[in-house]
Parts: C-alpha cells; structure tokens; sequence
C-alpha cells in the first residue's frame, strides 16, 4: 500500500511555482449530509446529520487554491513516462492545483482537508470526471497535492482529456490532524467534498463537470474508491453519479485476507507487514480505542515510539528504516493472537472498513486489478472482494497483471484502466 519515493517535478511557470493563494468564497455550494458515527460505515454516508454551519464553512467550500504547475503535452508526456506508464501520449497539457476545502471527520464534525484537482488545457467546456485515491503515505509532505509522485497518476487521467480529482485524505497534505488511516468512511466523505471543491474550481475556469464520475484507486485507495462508489450510487450528492469502478491492488479484506498473510503464511514482507500495522492499530486506536499503553500491542523499545512514527512528519522511508524486519519482534504475541482472532474493538475495527465489497452490490461495471507476486497487499484481498460482488450479482471481473510486486502492479493496471474508461465515456 506504500507509495513510492518522491521524484523531483518537471516543469512549472515561474508565477505558478509562487503558490499564489486564491482566498475564494463557494456560497452556491449547497451544503450534504455528513457522516455521522461508526455505524455509517455499513450504511455509507448519505445518512447521518445535516452540518449547520454558515454559508462559507459548508462542505466542499473551497477555502484557498494554490497553482502547483502548468504542464504542456510534452511535459505531460515526460512526467507519465519517468512515473513507469506506457500507453498512448496524452493529448492535452494540464494545470495542477492544490485545493483547501471544507469537509468533515469521521465523527461529522467539520474540518477541511487537501487534494490535488488536475485541468486538462482544453477548450471543451464540459469535462468528464475521474476520481484516482492514492496509495498509503505516512507522511504529509507526499500526499498527492504536495508531492511529484501521485501527481503523475492524476496527469496520466487530466491529458487525456478528464478533470482529474486526487484526494489527499484527512490529516495529509495540508489539511489538519492526524490521518485516519484506512477508514472508508472519511476516505469517502473526503473524496465527495473534493468533487464538490472540483466542480466550483472547473466553474471558476470555464469548465462544468458532467455527472458521471469514474473511480479508480491504487493500494489503501482500492477500498476508499469501493467506499466512494458507495456513496455516489446511494445518491450523496445529486449532481454526480458513479459511472465505472476499477481499483487497483487494493486490501479490501484485512481481518480475512491481509492478517494472515502477514502474520502466518509469511507471503507478504515482515517489515511492511510491521509499517502497515504499525500504521492501522495506531489509527484505529483513535476511532475504536485498541488499548490504554502500546506496550499492550507493540514490543519495546518500538511501544515508545510507534505513534510518533506515524505522526504525519516521518517519511515511508524513515519509518521502514526504524522499524524490525520480524513482526514477532515487533507486535507482541497478544497483538498477534488478537488480529488473527479479533474480538471486541479489534473486530469492529476490521468489520468497520471490511465492508466496501460486502454490503453493496454496484450498479456499474467493477475491474478490479491485482498481482499475484505482491508482498504487500496479499492477492486474496481481491479474489475475497471479487467473489463477494459476483455472490451478489455485481458485473465484475478481476484481472492478474502477472508476477509482480505492489508498485509495478499499479504501472501494469493504471493505463489499462484509462483505456476502459475511456471505453465508458457517455457519448
């Protein structure tokens, strides 16, 4: 689920590298319900309470606009090849902009969060819209409106013509707080304030947003663009609708799929294996109190350090490097015992984001992709999300792009599914 290091960007205009702040107002905005407590993440997000807040803190009001850069075609091009994407160039350059929006956590309350919005340089005024939910970062500096990495996944969309919308979840990028990390919940009523934040940004550059909106998402961004799918199709917002779904290498099934794999079969890395749980138990530990002291899950000398690992300021790569290679030396065999047998708050936890294949059955085509050579995210989590959608009648399909690990899974899958979205274009 891990992104990869950041790479350098290419190109900008010197008045765009200034990160000129545009204070904007979005009063037409019209203000959604907001998700409420635990039990929304089995129901999706349309239910919950009304926010009653002024007319500039509704949801998705953009609250300032930052240009990070303008690509031509041939930058664009550039950016698309040094990420690894082969595939057709694209046919357009493309303004990038980071986005202050106004949306809430996973308790509604209200707060605002970042994303990366990329504009294709086209005269066609009404744009189609893709959706990209990035893979998992530790660190806020390498969310995708802040780093040259994931900016590339969104340019490879915006060139070819999309408004390309990159959420950068709560707690990354710019926004406040610390990072739910993997709750559906958030990663879903984020992602539909930044469509909203989008459409007035578009608006504001001659552009409308048509209604369909395809959704993709690589790593932790599988289930968070399961979890947006959801929301779109159950009517959160009644300007747009979900058109097509094709998540990428995703763990739609850690209680099932992605706990023993880590922490029995040893098919997956033991130090990931120990970032992302180290990651996941300290998150869930906010939402669904996992324990008093971490010396209950983590063995020392990690108990004194973990939470402060993931505090938004440490890279992937910093946090690898303090981190065992064992997960025996890193959780303690209760911890162990406990994600294999998950009871009380640990199993509410698991069913809590468990769910974005299990309690829905999609209107829209679904490709899910994956690699059966990951050592990060188990293959099982897809051929579980996989059987669950075809038990319930969904139109899915999942594609093996071979023996490869995590990140090249996501440079085989990315540019095929820009081709079957491409396909499901409205005409």
């Amino acid at each position: 689920m891990r992104t990869e290091p950041q790479q350098p960007r290419r190109s900008r205009l010197a008045i765009l590298a200034a990160l000129t702040v545009l204070a904007v107002g979005c009063a037409s905005v019209p203000a959604f319900a907001a998700a409420g407590d635990t039990a929304a993440s089995t129901a999706g997000i349309t239910a919950g309470r009304q926010y009653d807040g002024p007319e500039h803190a509704r949801r998705g009001t953009i609250v300032w606009v930052q240009p990070i850069d303008r690509l031509s075609q041939a930058e664009a091009a550039q950016q698309i090849a040094d990420r690894g994407y082969s595939g057709p160039a694209p046919r357009f350059g493309v303004d990038n902009y980071r986005v202050l929006y106004r949306t809430v956590d996973p308790q509604g309350r209200p707060t605002t969060a970042s994303g990366l919005v990329s504009l294709p340089e086209r005269d066609q005024r009404a744009l189609s819209t893709v959706v990209y939910e990035h893979g998992t970062t530790a660190a806020r500096s390498q969310a995708p409106s802040a780093s040259g990495t994931d900016q590339a996944d969104a340019v490879l969309f915006a060139g070819a013509g999309y408004a390309t919308v990159a959420p950068d979840y709560l707690g990354l990028g710019s926004g406040p707080g610390p990072h739910p990390y993997a709750d559906t919940v958030s990663e879903a009523t984020a992602s539909v304030d930044l469509l909203r934040a989008a459409r007035d940004l578009a608006h504001r550059h001659g552009h409308s947003l048509e209604r369909g909106v395809q959704v993709t998402g690589f790593s932790q961004g599988g289930p968070a663009a399961m979890a947006l799918g959801r929301a779109l199709q159950q009517g959160v917002d009644p300007h747009f609708e979900l058109v097509s779904l094709a998540p990428i290498s995703g763990p739609y099934d850690a209680q099932h799929a992605e706990a023993p794999a880590g922490l029995v079969d040893d098919t997956l890395r033991g130090r990931d294996t120990n970032y992302y749980f180290g990651y996941w138990l300290t998150a869930m530990n906010r939402e669904h109190h996992l324990y008093d002291s971490p010396s209950e899950l983590f063995q020392a000398p990690y108990d004194q350090q973990v939470e402060s690992l993931y505090d938004g300021s440490h890279t992937d790569a910093e946090i690898f490097a303090a981190l065992p290679d064992d997960p025996r030396a890193f959780l303690t065999q209760h911890a162990i015992d406990w994600a294999l047998h998950p009871t009380g708050e640990l199993l509410r936890a698991f069913r809590a984001n468990d769910t974005t294949c299990t309690d829905w059955v999609p209107e829209v085509p679904v490709q899910l992709f994956a690699a059966d050579g990951d050592k990060d995210v188990a293959y099982p989590n897809s051929e579980h999300c996989f059987q669950a959608l075809s038990e319930h009648g969904a139109q899915v399909t999942l594609t093996d792009v071979g023996p490869v690990e995590h990140s090249p899974s996501r440079r085989a899958a990315l540019p095929q599914v820009a081709a079957l979205f491409a396909e499901r274009l409205p005409a």
